[in-house]
């Protein structure tokens, strides 16, 4: 008589490495169904996700976008050691106050004389300080960048967690802009600084959806190409970021002996003029001792430098918080302005 179990048994005895290895094939199957392809920068699908929540095509968009960006470790070396940050005022300062950028910045002014005086009196920020932030941030117009805006956004967003959060802010921005404000950007070419900025006048992502301006009325906000939008840009960010008409924005302070030591607590004018004169500093200048402003000392070529600094002054840290580019801003106009009146003094001579 035939043994049915043991039959049974002994055929599924004989199925088992069989059926075990199709239970492998089939767990790997399921797997790589489950499994997605590998982000070309870590968390960009999520970043897809929160930009477009619930639109897929716009997801894929984005993602292709970000696939087109290259990481660039020149990017972050740049990040960690920036002039500001590594340079004294005696080493920062040569860089600017240089004849050749004093003398570009007076051709420029010459050159469009009759738009920065509109502008100056539409925004009522000085000529001259326009002029000086081109010159500073680009050299009037020379040095824009070398980087793709799309690789520095990306390689900051991604890979630089100090500061991760505001360039992720910066990177949408960038990548809305097409959508804002007559704004046309071939994203995945325009070029800027290691840290996104583009233009004369280096504004990031956001100053350019928020503050730029289309001063031309062409429909469209250029700072590359016109200077009708580059110049009413910068005034209008520094009018937007709280610019005082005719006020003033630094002046230079004589300490007497044993004038109080105070440390850089901020661009923010928080102490009367009297105050700082009480600890031992004269003004070179009479203006109102109520008049709001900051002790600044700087340490230059031959020795400290006291400054008081006024409320255009904070608003000039806003482009850059280091006193040190708001200073050299200051001066370098204050040189383009003397050469300008000397230029036009010699025209008037003539004549």
């Amino acid at each position: 008589m035939v043994d049915h179990y043991t039959c049974f048994v002994c055929a599924m005895r004989r199925l088992m490495p069989t059926l075990a290895a199709l239970c492998c094939v089939l767990a790997s199957a399921s797997a790589a169904a489950n499994t997605k392809p590998a982000e070309k920068h870590p968390g960009m699908r999520a970043f897809a996700a929160e930009m477009a929540p619930d639109d897929a095509a716009a997801q894929q968009r984005i993602l292709a976008l970000l696939d087109q960006a290259e990481y660039q470790n020149s990017i972050i070396k740049a990040m960690t050691r920036p002039a500001e940050k590594t340079k004294s005022w005696a080493d920062y300062r040569p860089i600017f106050m240089t004849d050749k950028r004093i003398d570009g910045g007076r051709d420029f002014y010459l050159q469009h004389a009759e738009l920065l005086t509109r502008v100056s009196a539409d925004y009522g920020v000085p000529a001259e300080i326009i002029v000086a932030i081109i010159g500073v941030e680009t050299f009037y117009g020379r040095i824009t960048g070398s980087y793709k805006v799309l690789d520095a956004l990306t390689t900051l967003a991604f890979y630089y967690p100090p500061r991760s959060a505001y360039f992720t802010g910066e990177l949408k921005r960038f990548i809305g802009l097409p959508n804002e404000r007559g704004v046309a950007l071939a994203l995945n070419e325009v070029k800027g600084s290691y840290a996104g900025a583009m233009g004369w006048g280096q504004f990031m992502p956001t100053s350019y959806a928020t503050w730029a301006v289309d001063d031309d009325q062409d429909g469209r906000i250029d700072l590359w190409g016109s200077e009708r939008d580059i110049c009413a840009s910068i005034a209008n960010y520094l009018v937007e970021h709280g610019w005082e008409r005719d006020g003033p924005i630094s002046m230079r302070l004589n300490p007497i002996p044993g004038a109080r030591e105070i440390g850089w607590d901020g661009a923010q004018p928080v102490y009367p003029l009297s105050q700082l004169v009480e600890w031992g500093y004269q003004p070179e200048d009479v203006l109102d001792p109520d008049r709001a402003s900051a002790l600044l000392t700087l340490q230059g070529a031959a020795g400290s430098e006291h400054f008081a600094t006024f409320e255009n002054f904070r608003v000039i840290t806003t482009y850059n918080r280091s006193p040190m580019y708001a200073m050299a801003v200051t001066q370098l106009a204050a040189a383009i302005a003397d050469q300008v009146r000397a230029a036009q003094a010699a025209v008037s001579a003539a004549q």
